[in-house]
């Protein structure tokens, strides 16, 4: 027969188990800290040349700023049908309840229960009635960290998906305006083919005439024909590359295409002018402004909290539960009644063998912070060579465009002189056909200086991150999408 655990007994395994958890407690700072070792900075200076902005525009209404407000309605509407947004939205969504989950494991839980039962409980006893209700709890103390790391660890990736939510609206917009730009540029292209073939089938009819005339040669109305032909075949091919750019449009902004016809009409040829952005703050500044750089960085953070969860998996883990459950019995007219309850017990676990499995994760957690560090630190060279490889090209296209236009300028006129002299036959059909080439590279390479010019200025505004900036978590948590709300 057992004898009963004398009271002094008692008192002393809790004096003991009290002094291994503090002993264990003293052990904390065993634990790895959070350090991470800092990525080199980028340059402290720009390598290239900043563009002139008079004044700088606010990057967060950039679009509104172009003289073509159909570009806005446009960017709008490619944001709302976007697959890539979406998926941005589901994986805040995923990141927020992981972030909760994180939060949850540092605070006991408690749950509930019920039960009842009807039967015969002893051979002695009629038929009774057992009914009872009650709550347990449970809490690990994180002496380590391990729960506080893997909070931590939860909370910078779902601020890196807020971020990454405002990078794919930034890509987005970029790439629909970017899309815009081409179809404009295309419409200017197919403007000056549509002006060249009609000079040529009205050089193939006089030429014709002349020839059946005698003043000219068979061979010169071949030639002329053979000309308006080729035009006819650069337009058809024109028209075509338009007709492609529209369609693009379409998927991108899931609107039907007589209406995005219709809504084209109104701008037709005309290449949307951007504002002058300003680029006056030194790299590392002006790279905050990224919401690529921010979620590169919080899941540079994020693998530094899993590297101290698992290193912290190795140490003792302390837990404590307890319980409280009211109960009722009746059987025969008899019933009674009481609370059942208890506090604890409090249970330490010491790893002791597992195969090397709690080191292997913790390596593995350390190979993964060291790969997320190289990869933020190519991240900052990355932003930085966007930026400057924005600006070289603002830069190549402004010193460009005035040799370009005077030259589309000037064999313009020379054609029209070689066009007059043909015609009072002083000159052959050769030198008018090479005027004319001639003529229609200059201006379809200033129609694509312009797009290119235009282009460099929405690279740069991508490049400088939109008009995202960096704010606190509570800001962070009400800007971002929340499909509940």
């Amino acid at each position: 027969m057992n004898e009963p655990t004398p009271p002094t007994f008692r008192r002393g395994a809790a004096a003991t188990t009290l002094l291994a958890a503090l002993a264990l407690a003293g052990c904390a700072s065993l634990a790895p800290a959070t350090t991470p070792a800092a990525p080199p900075a980028p340059a402290t200076q720009w390598q290239v040349p900043l563009p002139a902005s008079e004044p700088a525009a606010e990057l967060k209404r950039w679009w509104q700023q172009f003289n073509d407000p159909l570009l806005a309605q446009l960017i709008e509407s490619a944001q709302t049908a976007s697959p890539t947004i979406a998926s941005a939205r589901s994986r805040i969504e995923q990141a927020r309840a992981a972030r909760v989950a994180g939060g949850a494991a540092l605070g006991p839980t408690l749950d509930a229960s019920a039960s009842a039962s009807r039967g015969r409980f002893d051979l002695a006893a009629p038929v009774g009635t057992s009914a009872g209700a009650g709550l347990q709890a449970a809490w690990e103390i994180d002496l380590f960290g391990a729960n506080r790391a893997g909070r931590d660890a939860a909370q910078a990736r779902l601020d890196g998906a807020q971020a990454l939510w405002h990078d794919a609206r930034i890509s987005v917009a970029a790439e629909t305006a970017s899309s815009y730009l081409a179809l404009r540029a295309c419409e200017a292209q197919l403007a000056q083919t549509e002006f060249d073939a009609a000079s040529r089938a009205e050089t193939a009819r006089l030429t014709g005439l002349a020839a059946k005339a005698g003043f000219q040669a068979p061979a010169s109305a071949d030639l002329a024909r053979a000309s308006a032909a080729q035009g006819n075949a650069s337009l058809t091919q024109q028209r075509a590359a338009c007709d492609l750019a529209v369609k693009s449009l379409v998927a991108m902004t899931a609107l039907a295409e007589p209406d995005l016809r219709a809504r084209l009409q109104a701008g037709r040829a005309q290449l949307p002018q951007p504002a002058q952005i300003g680029v006056t703050q030194v790299p590392a500044q002006v790279l905050a402004q990224r919401p690529d750089l921010a979620n590169a960085e919080r899941e540079l953070a994020a693998a530094a909290a899993d590297t101290v969860q698992a290193r912290a998996q190795r140490y003792p883990r302390i837990a404590l539960a307890g319980n409280i459950t009211p109960s009722r019995f009746e059987s025969g007219g008899i019933s009674s009644s009481g609370t059942l309850w208890s506090i604890g017990p409090v249970s330490v676990s010491l790893p002791i063998f597992d195969g090397g499995v709690r080191r292997a994760n913790a390596e593995a957690a350390q190979a993964r912070y060291d790969a997320a560090a190289v990869n933020y630190a190519a991240s900052l060279r990355n932003a930085v060579r966007e930026v400057e490889s924005a600006l070289v090209a603002l830069q190549s296209t402004s010193g460009r465009g005035d040799a370009a236009r005077t030259a589309a300028e000037g064999f313009e006129r020379s054609y029209r002189a070689v066009e007059s002299r043909y015609r009072g036959g002083l000159a052959s059909l050769f030198e008018l056909e090479d005027a004319r080439r001639t003529a229609v590279a200059a201006q379809s390479a200033l129609i694509e200086l312009q797009r290119e010019r235009v282009a460099a200025w929405i690279s740069l505004y991508r490049a400088l991150g939109g008009g995202w900036t960096p704010a606190d978590p509570a800001q962070a948590e009400a800007a971002a999408p929340n499909p509940r709300s």
